[in-house]
């Protein structure tokens, strides 16, 4: 199951933020270019987003079929939206142009695979790694090294060919794999930092001994499951 956030694009709002973002952006006309630019950009990081989303559907299918065990529970997937991409080119003083996006940002196109267990992370990064056309850009495990706040999950970037119509563009994509209950926990972590920072400082050794337990918990139910259907 894919759950896919859409943004809504304002072209009025858009044009603003452009020329309050880009100095040497003097017309309405000079903005509506680079929007649709970036549309089009988005347009092709939401085209690798679904190659990458196949070959993952595929590799769980056919693992199904040899091991009588799916490894994804469920995807998530997103492209950032143009606002945040707009704001994060000028706010780390990168140019603001879909070529400097392309070249700096890695995060463009994002897919969080929410696995069973333990183990089923590391089979489906040494799945998708094993494709002849994916390649590895950046790898974080943050299960092995968690954060200090506890935040647990694999990331890594890879890149995916997209076959457009006259061109093969190599697109990057962050894939975020992780178990239930580290998304469980990353999500309530990431919403209570959002809302309000003193209720992050005020829940931090809370949230840091719930990710330790979850930790513990699941590791016990891997144990459980790998004794039964292993042997």
């Amino acid at each position: 199951m894919y759950i896919e956030r859409k943004p809504s694009l304002n072209i009025d709002d858009l044009k603003q933020e452009f020329k309050e973002s880009i100095k040497h952006i003097n017309s309405s006309e000079e903005a509506l270019d680079m929007i649709v630019g970036f549309v089009a950009l988005e347009q092709l990081y939401t085209s690798a987003l679904k190659e990458i989303s196949t070959k993952l559907d595929i590799l769980d299918d056919q693992f199904q079929q040899m091991y009588k065990h799916n490894p994804i529970h469920h995807m998530e997937r997103r492209v950032k939206e143009m606002r945040s991409l707009i704001k994060k080119l000028d706010r780390k003083g990168y140019e603001v142009s879909t070529a400097s996006a392309k070249e700096n940002i890695f995060d463009i196109a994002g897919i969080r695979v929410i696995c069973n267990y333990f183990d089923d992370i590391y089979v489906i990064e040494n799945l998708l790694l094993k494709q002849g056309d994916i390649k590895l850009l950046k790898r974080k495990d943050y299960i092995e090294h968690p954060k200090e706040n506890g935040y647990r999950s694999l990331h890594i970037v890879v890149t995916v060919p997209v076959f457009l119509a006259h061109s093969v563009e190599t697109v990057p994509v962050e894939v975020q794999i992780r178990t239930i209950g580290m998304d469980m926990w990353a999500s309530l972590e990431h919403k209570i930092r959002y809302k309000n920072s003193e209720n992050t400082e005020k829940y931090k050794g809370i949230l840091k001994q719930c990710a330790t337990d979850i930790t513990s918990v699941e590791s016990k139910m891997q144990d459980i499951h790998s004794e039964v259907f292993d042997h």
